[in-house]
């Protein structure tokens, strides 16, 4: 392959050739200029004429059509490409600064929140090529091919290497840098986790200045600890020891988050085991609200109950005072006002009912009934308990409203309701429908205190029975 391109124009006069970027056993790159626009360019030729084997011409032609489909801000923007004088030329937009490498051949340190930056971006480029469908995969990440831009991003250059597909037996060929090869690689087998541990020995190389394979190893893996120093952060060395793991089901499926503490699940199992851990924290904490609510409701329920229950018997004694007054009857004993007052205690009676049998006895239960077949029994007791306790409210105020009904309608209602307390057995069947019994809780809601004695004992069974 020549040092220099054959023309200093191509794509018959488009791209005027500067220089050369670079060179390598495949291919070498040209800076351009696109006299179409005034853009800098890098050409990436190709000699497809006297190639080696047909496996560089491959290789060539996958990476033109890989770069042509990607699109992200740390990846080079692909222009087009074509073939001249047998030769195959990829066109990108030039990515403006310096490799590592060179910046590493200088002696150039980058600081601890340079390598958290290039980590950062590396992961942003690998999980979006190995969400793709199907996955695309690097193989030959090393400092030759990262670029430290001006504004302290890092891009990743040369695609010379990419898989984009898998083969059917599973085998693919041995490509890459040694150094920055992960184990499997030199099996031929190449997986996203892969690149992962090419950017965790990319970023060793360039925090100790040495190539990874002159770095101390213990067995098969290299030994952070040791390459990095007494005086190393430990989230780096906990980060990098992750990523350079040799076994691949190991290693992070992914870079791990710079300084978060987190450690990324295995590759091999990252994407089939949820966090059972979490699940079940995520149970708890939503059985504890749910608890909390119950409760709540309960308190409020007891408030509308005793507040509605008050208002009824003080209307009640109002009537009675006023029976005897002349001046104030009417029909049935009642004053002018009466119909209206009594009114809109019926209205205000009516509400609370429909809101309790709508929250307590429909809308609670069924959202607990729900909840309780990921959560388990607990959240059936509890929507057991809410139904129970929007049916206790409900007949209380069942009792209130016949109260006040039976005195709109001259109805002897006081008289009904001693005789019931004295002789239950003995009072009319209409009073007897307003004993308001309920079988499966097992109490009697006759008035406020019933209610209370009732909600006392459910919270007390509530906090002996074992969670």
């Amino acid at each position: 392959m020549s040092d220099a391109p054959s023309a200093r124009t191509l794509r018959a006069g488009r791209y005027a050739i500067i220089g050369v970027l670079g060179s390598g056993s495949q291919a070498e790159t040209l800076d351009a200029v696109d006299k179409r626009d005034g853009r800098a360019v890098a050409i990436k030729r190709f000699q497809v004429r006297g190639a080696k084997s047909w496996k560089d011409v491959e290789l060539a032609e996958r990476e033109a059509r890989v770069l042509s489909t990607l699109s992200h801000p740390n990846l080079p923007v692909y222009v087009e490409h074509f073939e001249e004088d047998g030769a195959l030329y990829l066109v990108m937009e030039k990515i403006e600064g310096e490799t590592l490498a060179s910046r590493r051949r200088r002696k150039a340190p980058l600081s601890s929140s340079d390598i958290a930056r290039f980590l950062s971006d590396a992961d942003s480029v690998l999980g979006y090529l190995h969400s793709r469908a199907p996955a695309i995969i690097h193989r030959d990440i090393k400092p030759g091919n990262v670029i430290l831009r001006a504004d302290g991003s890092f891009a990743i250059v040369d695609f010379g290497s990419v898989r984009d597909q898998l083969k059917p037996e599973g085998g693919s060929t041995v490509v890459g840098t040694f150094g920055y090869m992960a184990p499997e690689q030199f099996q031929g087998r190449s997986l996203p986790g892969s690149d992962v541990y090419a950017v965790g020995a990319t970023a060793l190389s360039l925090v100790t200045g040495r190539e990874p394979e002159d770095l101390p190893h213990r067995g098969l893996a290299i030994d952070v600890p040791a390459a990095l120093g007494r005086g190393a952060e430990p989230w780096l060395v906990r980060t990098l020891s992750a990523m350079l793991e040799p076994d691949p089901d190991k290693r992070p499926g992914r870079v791990p988050a710079p300084g978060s503490g987190r450690r990324a699940a295995p590759a091999a199992t990252a994407s089939r085991k949820p966090d059972l851990h979490a699940i079940r924290e995520a149970g708890r904490e939503q059985r504890r609200r749910i608890r909390e609510e119950n409760r709540h409701l309960q308190r409020e329920l007891k408030a509308q109950v005793r507040e509605e229950t008050r208002r009824v018997r003080r209307e009640v004694q109002s009537l009675r005072r006023s029976r005897h007054a002349p001046w104030q009857r009417h029909q049935h004993g009642f004053g002018p006002a009466a119909p209206l007052l009594i009114a809109i205690v019926m209205l205000a009676l009516t509400a609370a009912r429909v809101g309790t049998w709508a929250l307590l006895r429909v809308f609670l239960p069924t959202v607990l009934g729900v909840l309780s077949l990921f959560f388990g029994r607990p959240l059936r007791r509890a929507a057991y308990r809410s139904h129970e306790v929007g049916r206790g409210g409900d007949l209380s105020l069942q009792h209130a409203m016949r109260l006040v009904r039976g005195r709109m309608l001259g109805h002897d209602i006081e008289a009904e309701a001693e005789a019931e307390e004295l002789d239950p057995e003995a009072a009319e069947p209409a009073s007897a429908a307003a004993r308001n019994r309920v079988s499966n809780a097992g109490f009697r809601v006759e008035s406020l205190d019933d209610f209370d004695d009732y909600s006392n004992e459910t919270d007390e069974h509530r906090r002996r029975e074992p969670r």
